[in-house]
């Protein structure tokens, strides 16, 4: 997968994982597209871990996708017990 599929695998990972994790984050695009690659890859790095395989591998395959927004939803809720403990 490419930069743009990444950039675009990203930033919708980065929109569900807000749906899905309600908050006030204030999140604009940049940030909501770094959460998504970021959770993307800790999602594929967890799952490799684990032995799911390698699920960031295609584009359109439904293992990147479940992987990007579980590790997305996952570091946001990291990122808001930090923001409260602040």
């Amino acid at each position: 997968m490419g930069i743009i599929g990444w950039i675009v695998l990203g930033f919708l990972a980065g929109v569900i994982a807000k749906r899905l994790v309600r908050g006030d984050e204030g999140l604009g695009i940049v940030l909501t597209t770094a959460l998504g690659i970021v959770g993307g890859v800790l999602g594929g790095v967890i799952a490799t871990a684990v032995g799911f395989g390698d699920p960031i591998d295609e584009f359109f395959d439904l293992s990147t996708w479940a992987a990007a927004i579980i590790g997305a939803a996952a570091l946001l809720l990291v990122w808001r017990a930090v923001e409260e403990r602040r």
